[in-house]
């Protein structure tokens, strides 16, 4: 099975969907605003001047708002349409960034530099089935002293029935590949879609952690968060703009984020 074709064409279609989506709210960005997480500013910090690549950037918005806040941005995605996309809204806010169309494996060789800083956003690394090569790329693509951050959502999240999220209810430590076959997508808008077919890969905590520390990045810091930013379960309640579990259910962890640097002498 050819997963990169599958997820390339079931993406290159959701890109317009995305684009126009309310989910998005690309007319808000334009506006102003950000597309980043309140968490992920905090942790990432001041980025100001710093050069900053985002890997697996769909059509940009994380990546934008890293720019908004003063990085000089490079984002790369396997999907020609969402590149497109991307340069088209970066151009209409005056945004100076750059965007590459390449498979992030594939990385180093298609941005030809290194980075002080490497983001990825939440629900990028289920579209890889080699988390230990995107680690090594990862590591290729920092300069010394550099560091990588990431946001996910938990994978232990995937383990829970979909309904009440409190039932063991798959195997955390299933790495097979997982097809799926369902039309639609997780924004608005997506009624009749063609390509519904999709390969999904699942990378429990311990792997990405210890493959990042085999590409010999040191791990600064890795904190779970008690919510996620989608109805993960039907549960879930909304707060603002996350989801958690109802008052009085004992916490489970919905998303993480995790900082690893290359060191200096590295």
């Amino acid at each position: 099975m050819d997963y990169r074709a599958l997820n390339r064409a079931l993406w290159d279609e959701r890109v317009g969907i995305h684009v126009a989506s309310e989910f998005y709210d690309v007319a808000g960005f334009r506006a102003g605003g950000t597309a980043l997480r309140d968490f992920e500013i905090a942790e990432v910090g001041d980025v100001a001047g710093r050069r900053l690549a985002h890997l697996q950037c769909h059509f940009g918005l994380d990546t934008l708002s890293w720019a908004r806040l003063g990085a000089r941005v490079t984002g790369l995605d396997f999907s020609e349409p969402a590149v497109e996309a991307a340069r088209e809204i970066a151009a209409g806010c005056g945004l100076d960034a750059r965007f590459v169309q390449a498979d992030v494996y594939d990385a180093a060789a298609a941005l030809g530099e290194t980075y002080e800083i490497v983001y990825t956003g939440i629900g990028a690394l289920v579209w890889l089935p080699d988390v230990d090569r995107w680690a090594r790329v990862v590591a290729g693509l920092l300069e010394p002293g550099g560091f990588l951050y990431l946001s996910e959502f938990h994978p232990f999240s995937d383990v829970l029935d979909d309904v009440e999220g409190s039932t063991v209810a798959y195997d955390y430590f299933d790495s097979s590949p997982q097809v799926w076959d369902e039309p639609g997508t997780y924004t608005d808008g997506g009624e009749h879609t063609r390509n519904t077919r999709s390969v999904t890969f699942q990378h429990g905590i311990g792997r990405v952690v210890s493959a990042l520390a085999a590409a010999g990045l040191r791990i600064d810091f890795l904190h779970e968060h008690d919510h996620t930013y989608f109805q993960r379960f039907a549960a879930l309640e909304r707060h603002g703009t996350v989801y958690r579990l109802p008052e009085g259910r004992p916490r489970v962890p919905l998303m993480y984020s995790l900082r690893a640097t290359r060191p200096a002498d590295g």
